[in-house]
């Protein structure tokens, strides 16, 4: 498995977008996403702090994607 990359949130809410998914709301500082399928991935949104790799892997989980794939979107 390749190393997890150092994503802010602004990054991973494009590679979100670029997926298909789409804002539906925001409560305060969190955004959440839904796809056409009914995934639902909440983003907390601080602007240009990197997210925790774990915060990153469980995004990973939910959305399908590997650490590689990740990398190539």
């Amino acid at each position: 498995m390749a190393k997890l990359p150092r994503l802010t949130a602004d990054e991973f809410i494009k590679i979100l977008t670029r997926l298909g998914f789409s804002e539906v709301r925001q409560e305060g500082s969190h955004k959440i996403f839904k796809n056409s399928t009914g995934v639902r991935v909440t983003v907390q949104h601080h602007r240009g702090k990197v997210l925790h790799p774990k915060i990153v892997k469980t995004f990973l989980r939910d959305v399908g994607l590997s650490a590689n794939e990740l990398t190539t979107k």
